[in-house]
This record gives C-alpha cells, structure tokens and sequence, in this order.
C-alpha cells in the first residue's frame, strides 16, 4: 500500500481573504443597488462566519445593518444515504424573513454544487425570496450541477486528488486557505 503524504500550500492568508470579502461586499452593493432589500444566508459552518463578516463590511460601507442568518442543509443533502448519521443543523432567519428580498447564499467553497443546491431547496421550504445570488470565498471547479457563484473570493482550478481547506479566524484560530495535495509514495 502506498505511503500518503499531504502536501499543503497557502493560497490566501488574512489579508488576503479580508480584501477578497470587501471587494465581494462591494459587489453585491452594486450589484443589488445598495444593501436595502438584501438578507445573507450562510450556509453553516464557515460559510455562516462568512456571511457575518460580509454583513459587517456592507454596514461599514453604506451605514446601515444587513440581516443576517443561516440555513440548515443536511436534511436537503443528496449524500445522506451515504454517510453516517450527523446531527441537524439550525436555521435562523432574520426577524423579517426573506419574502421579496434578494438572498444571498454564502459559503466557503464552491466544488461541485450539490451543497449549494440543497441550500437552494432548504430555502423554498422556508419563504419565497425575489432573487436569489451565490457568494464563495473559494471556487475549486468540478461542477456536478449547473451551477455558478455571483461573487468569487477566488477561482482556484483544482485537481481531484487535491482538498480546499479554509480556516477562519472565529473557528479555527487563524485565516488561511490551504490547498492541500496528496501525493503517493
């Protein structure tokens, strides 16, 4: 059997994923008009301090708050077959919901888009938004579904044999994203 050895690299550290999270809340400002009529929903658990993060800048830049919430995936996930059992997640909404407004779905990283497609259906389960929008710190490729993210921190083309491992400051003690390499030996 092969001796397997991980490799990891840094593709972003803390500045570097806090200037990408400012140019992305600046896009969605422009994008959507200013910050009025949209709500951030994380997808948990980096994608929830993401959202958070991104709430605090577009309060920075237009001086007002930006609602924010999450949204509980793992009963919409099409992997639950084959996995064991995890425990389940928490929805918040904000207080005003997400009737009519733009959501905007964040997440760490983007691969293969069933992740953002079971956030889609745990989302009409609960309300009806005007629009919907996808932000990522990190698109990797490999898109099993059609699916692309509005707002990119960073397109990172991958192999399979490698992992995109993002590390947050709130979980993790440190901001990076590590591109992470197995090699046989």
């Amino acid at each position: 059997m092969p001796d397997v050895q991980n490799q990891a690299r840094a593709v972003l550290e803390g500045p570097d994923i806090h200037r990408a999270l400012t140019r992305i809340a600046h896009e969605i400002l422009e994008r959507t008009k200013g910050a009025q009529s949209v709500v951030l929903l994380g997808i948990p658990t980096r994608g929830a301090t993401l959202a958070r993060r991104l709430a605090e800048r577009i309060a920075q830049f237009e001086g007002m708050k930006v609602p924010v919430g999450t949204i509980d995936i793992t009963m919409y996930r099409d992997d639950l077959r084959l996995r064991p059992a995890r425990p389940l997640g928490r929805t918040d909404l904000p207080p005003d919901g997400i009737d009519g407004r733009t959501v905007v779905l964040v997440d760490d990283v983007l691969f293969s888009g069933r992740t953002v497609r079971a956030a889609l259906d745990a989302l009409n389960d609960v309300g009806r938004p005007r629009a919907v929008q996808l932000a990522t710190l990190v698109d990797r490729g490999h898109r099993e579904l059609p699916i692309r993210a509005d707002y990119v921190g960073k397109n990172l083309p991958t192999s399979m044999a490698e992992k995109v491992k993002v590390y947050l400051e709130e979980t993790d003690g440190r901001d990076a994203v590590l591109l992470i390499k197995e090699e046989a030996r």
